[in-house]
């Protein structure tokens, strides 16, 4: 595993919107049109601009999987940050979504407890590449990583195969909600 650099940009974000192409929760808060696909990259844009400002991208050894993480903790608001808001709900979100996507930001934050920790916002994998270990071996260094920076793991995921993986790796539900689909909250304590 390796920090992603700036110029790694692009391939972060053509991984995570090809992986996420059909995720219930990505697909919750995106205008729903034409222009789906261009509006799930403006996402995965705006999540990479956060995490490289307020956490960590990192990029599997051979670029084939990609991990946004977020320490919020650390998370500011600045005139940037703002910004970068203003343009998620212009590119991604649209208007009409602005109000359940914050209910649902403020349900998620509500749930989650105010300790430091890495929040695995976004983990994925190129498509092609899916059912290789590569993700697996990505989620192993991203628990190692967080075991050695003393910060529990936090995240959710609405995509029900993955709940045996993410078991598999000493996760455990804490939380589940229903919105218009199931979403899954998990912690991983630091060991």
């Amino acid at each position: 595993m390796k920090k992603a650099q700036r110029n790694d940009k692009a391939l972060v974000v053509d991984i995570f919107t090809k992986s996420f192409d059909t995720n219930l929760s990505v697909n919750y808060i995106i205008k729903q049109d034409a222009n789906r696909e261009k509006r799930i990259r403006a996402l995965m844009d705006y999540s990479f601009e956060m995490c490289m400002a307020f956490g960590d991208v990192f990029l599997s050894d051979d670029n084939k999987a990609c991990a946004l993480v977020i320490y919020p903790d650390k998370k500011k608001s600045t005139l940037k940050s703002t910004l970068w808001d203003v343009k998620l709900i212009i590119q991604a979100v649209g208007l009409s979504n602005i109000s359940k996507t914050l209910k649902r930001e403020k349900l998620i934050s509500s749930i989650q407890p105010k300790i430091p920790m890495l929040y695995l916002w976004f983990i994925g994998v190129d498509p092609a590449e899916q059912g290789r270990g590569i993700g697996s071996k990505l989620l192993q260094e991203i628990i190692d990583y967080s075991n050695s920076s003393n910060r529990p793991i936090y995240l959710e995921t609405s995509t029900v195969k993955n709940l045996p993986w993410y078991d598999k790796f000493g996760f455990e539900t804490y939380n589940e909600q229903d919105l218009t689909y199931h979403l899954y909250f998990f912690k991983r304590d630091v060991k």
